[in-house]
Formats: C-alpha cells, structure tokens, sequence
C-alpha cells in the first residue's frame, strides 16, 4: 500500500462524493468511513469525518472539513480515456447535478473539484513526430471544451 494518499476536502458531502466517484471507475470502492468521534467543526458526533476509497486502484480520502476550501487547478484529477465513450460517459456524470465544464477538457464537479477527462489519442496527436500535424492537433484542442477525438483528428489531418 501506498505511503501517499490523495485526500479530498469536502464542506459535508464527502461520503456522497466519494460513492460517485467509485460509481464511475472499474477497480474502486468504499474501503472505511470514519465518524466524528466528538461534534466539531465538521458535524455532530457520529456524522461522517473520513472516507477512505479506492479509485482506479488508487488510494484517496475524502474529508467533512465543515467550511469551504477553494479548489485550484494546480492540483487537478487527470483520467486517461480508452475512447470517446469514456470521455462522454465520465464528462456527463461529473457534470451532473451542478459540475461546470471548463476549457481543453477540464471541469468541475458540483463540489467543485477539478478533473481533466483526457483521451489517450490527444497527448498521441500532440506529440506527432509531423510538427504540423501535431500543431494543428494543439491548436484544435485549444478551442475545445470537452475534447472530441474524431475532430481533433481531422484537424491533425488537415
């Protein structure tokens, strides 16, 4: 097991988070849920403090901090899509319910955080050995918001 675990803060909705996202991954689930020992600043004694869950194979935790804290693109979840299904199925949930798409195939879920649904032909398109090809490739992508992988590549093809 990992020393370094990705954790997630959430004002109160870190359990209904965390079961979305194990929703949409093979190879996820719910491994703990932690409850507030005490009331504090992140809820009543027994409510929910920590949720400890598996995504794609990787360990997160979700945390009730009980305030908002601002998300930054600095830090964002990357997921590499096998197709054009996959990009549309994982933009459409992360979306749902109050997500807001962003440029060059970032978003925002409802609880703000920012993932990049990311098809593996882009960085393949962007990397063309062809220098022009790959410009037209970076050029078109920069104008997207969900990225659309049978436009990118007529635009790689000219």
């Amino acid at each position: 097991m990992s020393k370094i675990t990705t954790c997630l803060w959430y004002e109160r909705d870190a359990e209904t988070a965390a079961r979305l996202y194990v929703s949409l991954f093979a190879d996820s689930q719910i491994d703990a849920i932690h409850r507030n020992p005490i009331d504090g600043p992140s809820g009543a004694a027994g409510s929910v403090l920590v949720v400890e869950f598996t995504l794609a194979g990787r360990r997160h935790m979700a945390l009730n901090g009980g305030m908002a804290m601002p998300y930054s693109n600095a830090v964002s979840i990357y997921v590499d899509c096998a197709d054009q299904a996959e990009v549309d199925r994982l933009w459409d949930a992360l979306l749902a319910d109050g997500g807001r798409p962003e440029q060059c195939g970032w978003l925002r879920d409802r609880w703000d955080v920012p993932w990049q649904i990311i098809p593996a032909a882009l960085p393949r398109l962007i990397a063309d050995p062809d220098p022009a090809r790959a410009a037209r490739a970076m050029a078109a992508m920069m104008e997207m918001v969900k990225i659309d992988i049978a436009a990118l590549e007529r635009a790689a093809d000219g």
